[in-house]
């Protein structure tokens, strides 16, 4: 999710955070249940199936990233759930946290003469 640089982005990160394990929070022990017996099955390696926000500063705007686990079958209809809470979240920060968005410029485009001519 894209947020505009002078956002508060601890504030962002607490959004983030705070809505993610409110939709996929009941998952969250189920998923952790069913992991740990792969890894105990496959001897794979265990991971975290907590949901995690992680920050990358680049030139247009600070990108947080949100993972989180979830029945496949229920992808869709969670990343829904997910990114409208959090419209409406940022919308009640105040403008605290704003999200960013790109602009381009064209240059160098030739600059056009039109001429009407006038009727008789």
């Amino acid at each position: 999710m894209p947020i505009k640089y002078g956002s508060d982005h601890r504030l962002a990160r607490e959004i983030l955070q705070q809505v993610t394990n409110e939709v996929v929070g009941d998952y969250v022990a189920f998923a952790a249940t069913a992991w740990k017996e792969l890894v105990q099955r496959y001897l794979i390696e265990d991971a975290s199936v907590e949901p995690m926000i992680t920050l990358v500063a680049n030139d247009n705007w600070m990108e947080f990233t949100v993972r989180y686990v979830v029945d496949y079958k229920k992808r869709r209809r969670t990343k829904d759930e997910i990114f409208t809470a959090l419209l409406d979240a940022i919308e009640h920060s105040q403008g605290r946290v704003v999200l960013a968005s790109a602009t381009f410029e064209l240059a160098g485009a030739p600059l056009l003469d039109v001429r009407l001519k006038e009727s008789s």
